[in-house]
């Protein structure tokens, strides 16, 4: 459909496949007379009017109307365009088309929120890299520009357009310097003459090849998006922290064979690992691809004594009792978790000996240590909670065995519970495991508040009104200091956790945020980012294991809520 003076008009849909047919990408105007919404602003621009009634300058007054969303500039006189329309940070379509620009601020790749960029008939010959951050354009019309021979032939390619943006962007990323080191946030001092048995642990989600898709984080450069730039900057952030304990989540079942185990092996670390339930049902080719959960500690500090994979899947049938709910909602979700009890060796007192006093001596004894992956999608919190009690159901059963086979007081036996949990820290299921328990109506439970199934997984069968575990667990992660673990466009949030036994391991520090003002200068939507390889940024505590002889107990948790403990009334948000 042509307008009155013989141009396209501007349609919002994108075409099919997201290609533009020659004609709209070479003749595209979209200024001609079309009926204006609220938020839609136009300017001068009828292509028959005399040059004396043509726009010439911007004034900076427009630059304050921050809630239009189509801004029609086009068949003006302009030839600069200022650095602050960026400030329209609502626009979904700037039409700068038919004027006289011949540079753009590079402050127009800020503006996120387009769809579509008219600046065909231009005097244009170079383009700011940042425009390559506009990774929701739909539309990049540049035809009738005199475009630099390089810029030009990208352009003129068959979905050119989307190929020139690519190209942008990718040689933005170039010129990004890598971020400061993160800050280590001390918790408490100890005496450095002391022979302590001290460990850090790291926690990271590394982004499985198969979830980073250009189409879920277009933001990012391709090269910096390829697994095999990825994987190269994930272990140089594995080696630079040096953790004595690693847990990962979604490693690729095909990469910890080839890449993580060898890699790490050499590194002086060995681990184990475990896939998701689905690779069950899979032939050999396919199950390579199967993301799943590893842990990896160095030789030289510990010793494995047994390991137990925690498949939902499995658990879910095992406690259903029928319930179809169970089945159909919880069943399918086929997340996992692993647990490692390891045996702490003399090198974790590090240069010190060994304490002479066999009390404080706590070479030999046992540490459980346990990776998850819960359920992402926002809208199954119920899961996510089961999920988190199914974890901490069945790691009790293990420390029962453990502590059965070594004769242990279970309560002594030092836990790490590390994850990415994919849960606020307002959730249902952070509140579970750091307080030990859970309403029985909680709204996170849906449809499950009140079922029966779900009594088998809690510790205190004698409390009425809520769902119990025996652990004391306490988070390393404060969000008062650390704001964020995964960064993407459309969430930012602290979903990764490290929880420990606070009466047998005493957390001396934490790894601290990703320097804000990088992040602020560089004005990342999201990550994965150069420098920055995964969604989530890796979380690490440092550890001070306190011997059973030193150990104190804590006074059980007050239940709120529980029939038999005096609470007064149930816990909820």
């Amino acid at each position: 459909m042509l307008n009155e003076n013989g141009h396209p008009l501007w349609r919002s849909t994108p075409p099919r496949n997201g290609q533009q047919d020659e004609q709209q990408k070479t003749n595209v105007q979209p200024s001609g007379s079309p009926t204006f919404l609220p938020t839609e602003f136009k300017i001068g621009g009828n292509a028959g009017a005399p040059l004396t009634r043509r726009v010439k300058n911007i004034s900076s007054g427009l630059f304050e109307m921050r809630h239009l969303t189509a801004l029609f500039l086009g068949n003006n006189q302009l030839q600069v365009i200022p650095s602050g329309i960026s400030q329209l940070c609502n626009l979904t379509l700037l039409d700068l088309s038919h004027n006289k620009i011949r540079n753009l601020p590079k402050e127009i790749g800020d503006m996120i929120s387009l769809c579509h960029l008219y600046l065909n008939s231009n005097q244009l010959r170079v383009l700011p890299y940042e425009l390559g951050k506009l990774f929701r354009l739909q539309t990049f019309a540049l035809a009738h520009n005199p475009l630099s021979p390089e810029i030009s032939k990208i352009y003129q390619d068959l979905n050119g357009d989307k190929k020139l943006l690519q190209y942008l962007l990718d040689h933005l990323a170039l010129n990004i310097i890598p971020p400061p080191e993160r800050n280590w946030i001390a918790a408490r001092n100890i005496d450095p003459d002391k022979p302590i048995a001290t460990f850090t642990i790291l926690c990271y989600n590394v982004l499985c090849d198969k979830y980073a898709t250009s189409n879920l984080y277009s933001y990012c450069p391709q090269w910096a998006l390829n697994w095999e730039c990825r994987k190269q900057y994930i272990l140089k952030e594995i080696f630079n922290y040096s953790a004595d304990i690693i847990t990962l989540q979604e490693v690729e079942t095909e990469q910890f064979k080839t890449l993580f185990q060898p890699k790490l092996e050499v590194e002086g670390y060995t681990g184990v690992f475990y896939p998701k339930s689905r690779s069950k049902t899979m032939n050999e080719e396919e199950k390579k691809y199967v993301d799943g959960c590893a842990i990896f500690w160095k030789k030289d500090k510990f010793e494995m004594e047994r390991n137990q994979p925690i498949e939902f899947t499995k658990v879910a049938i095992e406690k259903a009792q029928a319930h179809e709910n169970m089945l159909n909602r919880v069943m399918p979700r086929d997340n996992i978790a692993l647990a490692a009890v390891l045996r702490i060796k003399d090198n974790l007192y590090g240069p010190h000996r060994v304490p002479p006093n066999t009390n404080d001596n706590v070479s030999g004894s046992l540490l459980v240590v346990c990776t998850a992956h819960i359920h992402w999608d926002p809208e199954f919190c119920d899961v996510k909670l089961i999920q988190s009690m199914m974890l901490v159901h069945e790691l009790q059963k293990l420390l029962d065995i453990v502590a059965l086979k070594y004769s242990l007081n279970v309560q002594q036996i030092p836990v790490l519970i590390c994850g990415d949990f994919n849960s606020l820290p307002d959730s249902g299921v952070v509140e579970f495991l750091s307080k030990g328990a859970i309403s029985k109506d909680h709204p996170d439970l849906k449809s499950f508040r009140e079922e029966s199934c779900l009594s088998c997984l809690s510790s205190d069968l004698k409390d009425q009104r809520n769902f119990t575990h025996s652990l004391r667990l306490d988070s390393a992660v404060d969000t008062a200091q650390i704001p964020y673990t995964n960064y993407t466009l459309d969430f930012k949030g602290t979903i990764d956790y490290i929880f420990a036994t606070p009466q047998s391991l005493a957390r001396l520090g934490t790894l601290g945020p990703l320097d804000s003002t990088w992040v602020q200068q560089n004005k990342f939507v999201g990550f994965p980012q150069p420098h920055v390889p995964s969604d989530h940024i890796p979380i690490m505590a440092q550890y001070a294991v306190i011997p059973a002889s030193h150990q104190r107990s804590l006074p059980p948790i007050q239940h709120y809520g529980s029939s038999h403990s005096g609470g007064f009334g149930a816990i909820g948000r």
